[in-house]
């Protein structure tokens, strides 16, 4: 069983290797050696009750399709048409955008909604739908922070997400069958963005070569006075999860090279990855601060500075105009493959 993840187990035979992941009662079996992936289905079949589906094609909503190049696209599709037909929105106008630039919602703003089960259905359904689209995870972030009280206006949010997935309801993630396995992640901020609590917005992407392998958009647990504070916070939990990446890739036997690469665009919180003098400055960070400085020092991580256009982060912070909301999708590998 993996260190890392309980739902996965690894075996190791010599040169080859064979990972089983398991859901409840679902189960994705692969492996380098055909042949042995085969006699471990017939193994377990002589234990449990289990059908062997072949090659993996639909999984909890996922669908995964294969080119013939190697690279595997995964969607949900179907998953989002049923969505839109939840929302009662089939027809409706298609958006470019999630929401407009600068968006701040009001928990008070607008009328209450008479039976809010309709919005907390709508959302937790787009929650599901974010594991193939990273575009998403702004606005639903945003929204589930309105789930106990939601209002008319908090409503519009949802339906405008709704008319966005209508005209992009066929994008997905390609994955590229690339042997460059360098870790590059990117970590952003939008200080104080939420007018509710003053909380700031975190987001992060960590890429596996060109493939995106992990997101998140979260508002932060606690208020930040300045927006080092923030970056630092956002770039130590960028740390943590690029720390529990490789040791979940120690258990698949796959090993880095290189220390994986921390992108953020906030001058000051990288010199507090390097100098020792700015500690006395920040104690309330403490334990944050040791841990990323520590990384950097032994160099597990490096850190660079990234300019704000061409931070891919930024999308999981804000809602974003046009053509930068586009641009970072593209970085995203976020689309539909011709």
């Amino acid at each position: 069983m993996s260190q890392s993840d309980t739902s996965l187990f690894v075996k190791h035979d010599e040169t080859d290797i064979v990972v089983l992941l398991l859901y409840v009662d679902d189960i994705i079996l692969t492996g380098s050696n055909k042949v042995k992936v085969q006699a471990l289905i017939q193994e377990l079949g002589d234990v449990f009750e289990l059908k062997d589906m072949g090659r993996l094609s639909y999984f909890m909503g996922l669908q995964i399709e294969y080119k013939d190049n190697g690279d595997i696209f995964i969607n949900q599709s179907k998953y989002a048409r049923d969505l839109i037909h939840k929302g009662g929105m089939n027809g409706c106008k298609p958006t470019a955008t999630l929401c407009k630039p600068h968006t701040q919602l009001l928990a008070t703003e607008g009328e209450v909604l008479e039976d809010p089960s309709a919005y907390r259905s709508l959302v937790g359904v787009l929650q599901y739908l974010t594991f193939t689209r990273p575009d998403l995870l702004y606005a639903v972030n945003m929204a589930c922070q309105y789930m106990t009280n939601p209002t008319d206006i908090h409503f519009g949010l949802v339906e405008r997400m709704l008319r966005h997935v209508q005209g992009t309801v066929k994008y997905g993630i390609t994955y590229s069958t690339s042997q460059d396995t360098s870790i590059i992640a990117f970590s952003d901020f939008d200080w104080a963005a939420n007018p509710n609590t003053r909380r700031s917005v975190t987001g992060l992407v960590l890429f596996m070569g060109q493939n995106p392998i992990s997101c998140q958009s979260k508002k932060q647990a606690s208020v930040s006075r300045s927006s080092t504070e923030v970056e630092y916070k956002a770039l130590a939990r960028c740390a943590y999860d690029v720390v529990w990446i490789r040791l979940l890739l120690k258990d698949l036997h796959q090993f880095i090279s290189e220390p994986p690469l921390l992108q953020c665009d906030n001058l000051s919180a990288l010199a507090l990855c390097s100098n020792l003098v700015f500690h006395r400055r920040i104690k309330h960070l403490d334990t944050d601060f040791h841990f990323v400085h520590e990384k950097v020092q032994q160099k597990d991580l490096k850190v660079q500075y990234v300019s704000t256009k061409h931070q891919t982060a930024d999308i999981l912070t804000k809602g974003l105009h046009g053509p930068a909301f586009v641009c970072h999708c593209c970085n995203l590998i976020l689309g539909y493959p011709s």
